[in-house]
Parts: structure tokens; C-alpha cells; sequence
């Protein structure tokens, strides 16, 4: 069987202030719709976090409309999905019991759906449980006792996930969380607050696959039976120049796994770039970039000026390690001049203009209700 799967897609999104919508709509409606067209996949598997907020932007919503349409109704693909810890599990999924009859599969319960796909070696169960907290876990299963935390609730929802699918079937598992060992980025939600969100890989024994969503870099646990797709667009710096993929899965007549990255290509990388004003000044980029000054002092207005050389700037901090001796020689100096000599070559040095005669008397007046230094 041939699996295709991709998580975090985070839609309605932005970015240091910059919507991402136009770039999620570039990369799902042309790369992603590409890549089913050339793989072909007996499904493709959704991993959580589908939008980036309970309440998504209708701009979102459309394109998820349509990036599905395309693929169930337009490709063939029927699709399995599930809600993460940034979705509403509710709204996600509405109309989920019509919709399985058009092949939209959504788990609209933390304790599990399970789904029969077939290939030419029998049949494969795909299970998908949407993400749940260890509190509406104790709500939903009331006779395990106190859930204390992620791990604990996973421990007594493996055996109920196993119990939806019929004895010696492959298995394949969906599913949204943060698994031991595997690494994080800036950009993930935490799952818990003052303690821990993860769960030990020992709970998915038994699956052939488990197709993960949550962290946002792809990587591989559980010798190869756990896998994170990844998100597909950086989403913080952390993932700056960081290859974003799809996975794709093959599973043979044993439940044997070989997987395949498939590369993403971004409209617009998120990249970190380093160096002094004047040489950031001197050049442009469209992509999203952290800007790190390498001043060693700071520029009146750095980050406005260099706005119009770069449209997507998302931060801007200032990197320098040491003063220049000049510099040191300078500061030294300016401690021995009084007050207001010091403000006057502060504004001159932040203005590139001498302090205005208007503004001299109110300086005065400041310094002075300020009392000796």
C-alpha cells in the first residue's frame, strides 16, 4: 500500500506579521497536488494541526475546501485526517459520518476511528485519533481512573486503537503528539503546562506505521516505524533553510516500511541573514528573513529603512560581539562630557542631525528633574 503523509499544515498562519496564505496556497494547490498526481497513493494521511487556531480565518477554510475537493473529487485520493492540539476537534469535524461515504475520512473522536483500505496483499486498517488532553481522555473513559498526563492517557488509549481493528491486519496509526526522543523547533505549541507533554514510543507497539504530527521537523523514531513529516513551510526561525518534505509510505504484504522524503520547495524560504547596515542596505530579497545587524552600533531606524529593501522581514536583532576599540575610546569619553552633551551626541549619533533648538529646553528640563546622575 502506498501512503501519503503530511501534517502541520498550520492554515491561516502568519508569520512576523506577514499572512502566509498566499504561500500555503502556492505550495498545497501546486507542489502538493503535483506530488498525488505523480505517486499516485491509496490515501493520503493528514496528521493534525490542519489550521493554525480553533477559529481559522474563511480564507483558510477555503483552501482547504478546495485542496481536499482536488484531491477526493478531482484526483480520486480519498484522504484521512485528523484534528491537533491547534484545531477545535468539533468544528474539524463536521459532517465527518457524510462525509466518510465521499472519502474524507476526519477521526471525530479522541478514542478512535478506524477505516478499511485495501491493495493487492488484503487489507489495511488506518486508524486515526485526533488529539485529546488527558482530562477529556478521563472524561471519555471514566472507568481508567485519574489520567494524569499525555503518557498516561496514551497507555490506555493504545489498547482501545488495537481493539478497532480485526486480528492480522497491517495497521496503520494517525496520530497527533509529542513521542520521546524526538526533537523539537521553535514553533511547536506546548501540549502541557508544568509538566510533561510526551509519550514513550513503547505505546504504538503493534502499528506498521504510525504516520505523526505535531513536531515540525521531519524525523524517524521506533526504527523506522514512527515518523513526523514535518510541517511544510518554516515556521520559525529554528527551521530556517531547514528542507521541508512530504513523506512517502510504502507498506508491503508483512506490514514492512521503506519511507520517501519528497521535497518542498517554498515561494518564499525562510532564511536568517547576517551582516552589517550598509552591505543589507546595498542589496534585497523577497523571502522572509531574521536580519541580525553586525553593527557595533545601533542604526537610527535599521529596521524601517531596511523594510523597504526586504518586504518580509519577520525579526531583526542586533548580533555584534564587541565594541571597536574606537568605539570603546568614544564611550569613555562621552562619560567625562556632562548630561546634556552626552543626550546631544546620543541624538546626533540615533538622527544623524544635531538636537533642535526647540527641543534643547524640555532635554534641559528632564535632565534636571532627574537629578545628578
Amino acid at each position: 500500500m502506498r501512503l501519503l503523509h503530511t501534517a502541520d499544515w498550520h492554515l491561516g498562519r502568519t508569520l512576523g506579521g506577514h499572512s502566509l496564505h498566499q504561500d500555503q496556497e502556492y505550495l498545497f494547490a501546486g507542489q502538493f497536488l503535483q506530488m498525488v498526481r505523480d505517486t499516485r497513493p491509496d490515501a493520503v494521511l493528514i496528521a493534525g494541526d490542519i489550521f493554525d487556531r480553533s477559529v481559522p480565518p474563511a480564507d483558510a477554510v477555503e483552501l482547504l475546501d478546495e485542496i481536499l475537493h482536488q484531491l477526493i473529487r478531482g484526483l480520486g485520493v480519498p484522504v484521512v485526517l485528523i484534528p491537533g492540539n491547534h484545531d477545535d476537534a468539533r468544528r474539524l469535524a463536521f459532517g465527518a459520518r457524510l462525509l466518510a461515504g465521499g472519502g474524507l475520512h476526519i477521526a471525530d473522536s479522541p478514542l478512535g476511528r478506524a477505516w478499511e483500505f485495501h491493495d493487492a496483499h488484503g487489507p489495511v486498517s488506518i486508524v486515526a485519533t485526533g488529539y485529546a488532553t488527558p482530562l477529556l481522555l478521563a472524561q471519555k473513559l471514566p472507568q481508567a481512573g485519574v489520567i494524569a498526563d499525555h503518557d498516561g492517557g496514551m497507555a490506555r488509549l493504545a489498547p482501545l486503537l488495537h481493539g478497532l481493528c480485526p486480528a492480522g491486519q497491517r495497521r496503520v496509526l494517525v496520530a497527533h503528539a509529542f513521542v520521546a526522543g524526538g526533537t523539537e523547533t521553535e514553533s511547536e505549541r506546548g501540549l502541557s503546562v508544568g509538566g510533561s507533554g510526551q509519550v514513550g514510543v513503547a505505546h504504538f507497539a503493534g502499528f506498521h506505521y504510525v504516520a505523526l504530527g505535531h513536531l515540525h521537523r521531519p524525523q524517524t523514531l521506533g526504527g523506522g516505524r514512527l515518523r513526523y513529516s514535518g510541517s511544510p513551510l518554516a515556521y520559525s526561525t529554528s527551521e530556517a533553510d531547514q528542507q521541508k518534505s512530504v513523506t512517502l509510505v510504502e507498506l508491503d504484504a508483512q506490514g514492512g516500511v521503506a519511507t520517501t522524503e519528497l521535497p518542498l520547495a517554498p515561494r518564499h524560504p525562510l532564511r536568517v541573514l547576517r551582516g552589517d547596515f550598509a552591505t543589507l542596505l546595498a542589496a534585497t530579497s523577497p523571502d522572509y528573513l531574521a536580519l541580525e545587524l553586525t553593527d557595533a552600533l545601533p542604526v537610527a531606524e535599521a529596521q524601517r529603512r531596511l523594510a523597504e529593501r526586504y518586504p518580509r522581514i519577520i525579526g531583526l536583532r542586533w548580533v555584534a560581539e564587541a565594541l571597536p576599540a574606537s568605539a570603546t575610546a568614544l564611550s569613555a569619553a562621552g562619560r567625562a562630557l556632562s548630561p546634556l552633551a552626552q543626550f546631544e551626541a546620543f541624538h546626533q549619533a540615533m538622527r544623524g542631525a544635531p538636537l533642535p533648538d526647540a527641543a534643547r529646553p524640555v532635554v534641559i528640563a528632564a535632565l534636571t528633574a532627574a537629578g545628578p546622575a
